[in-house]
C-alpha cells in the first residue's frame, strides 16, 4: 500500500460540554428529571429517525404502564412522506395531538411515573443521574452517549447500522440487552 496515507477515524464528536438549552420544553424536561430519583427512570429514545406506528406505540405504552417503572419517552409520530429527486424522505415529526396514538386514559394514569416528549435533548438526559436505562434504536451517536454516560442500554435497532451495533453491543460486549423482535413485527403483549 505504498503511497497511499493513513487514514485515521475521528469522530463523532461528543458535545460533553455548552449542552445546556434554555427553551421552555428543555427546562420542563431537566426540572421532571431533577425531581426524580437517582437511576430511577427508563429514557426511550429511537433517534432523530426513529417513529413506531399506532400499533406498536400502543404495545410499548401498555408495557411502560404495566411496568409500573419511571419513564421519560422521546415519542415521535411516523414519517411524513415527502419526494425528492433521488427517493422518498420523510422526517418524524411531534405529535399534536398525543391521546390519538396512545391507550385511552394513558396519559392520565401515569402522569405520576412518567413524561413524554418530542424531541430529546439526549446528551444531556443520558447524563442525568435520575436515569437508570436507555432503550435505544443504538444508533452510533446515541450508543457513543450512552456508554459515554454509563446508562446501561436495551437494544432495539430499527434500521440502517443499527442492527450491526446491536449485535455488537449485546453479544461482542455485552453491555447491553436485547430486546427480542423480528424485523417487521409489532412487539406485543
Amino acid at each position: 500500500m505504498d503511497g497511499i496515507p493513513p487514514v485515521s477515524v475521528v469522530g463523532p464528536i461528543l458535545n460533553i460540554r455548552n449542552i445546556t438549552e434554555n427553551s421552555t420544553t428543555h427546562v420542563e424536561i431537566m426540572t421532571w428529571l431533577s425531581n426524580q430519583p437517582e437511576s430511577s427512570v427508563a429514557f426511550l429514545c429511537f433517534g432523530s429517525m426513529g417513529c413506531f406506528d399506532k400499533q406498536q406505540v400502543n404495545e410499548i405504552a401498555v408495557a411502560i404502564e404495566r411496568s409500573g417503572h419511571r419513564f421519560l419517552w422521546s415519542l415521535r409520530c411516523p414519517l411524513v412522506k415527502e419526494k425528492s429527486w433521488i427517493v422518498p424522505i420523510g422526517h418524524p415529526q411531534e405529535y399534536e395531538n398525543l391521546n390519538e396514538f396512545l391507550p385511552e386514559g394513558f396519559l392520565e394514569r401515569t402522569s405520576s411515573m412518567g413524561k413524554i416528549i418530542g424531541w430529546a435533548p439526549q446528551m444531556e438526559v443520558l447524563s442525568h443521574s435520575s436515569i437508570g436505562g436507555f432503550f435505544s434504536h443504538c444508533g452510533w451517536n446515541s450508543v457513543l452517549e450512552s456508554i459515554w454516560c454509563g446508562v446501561p442500554i436495551a437494544a432495539w435497532p430499527l434500521y440502517a447500522e443499527q442492527q450491526l451495533n446491536a449485535f455488537q453491543l449485546v453479544v461482542d460486549m455485552g453491555i447491553a440487552a436485547p430486546i427480542g423482535i423480528d424485523s417487521g413485527t409489532i412487539m406485543s403483549r
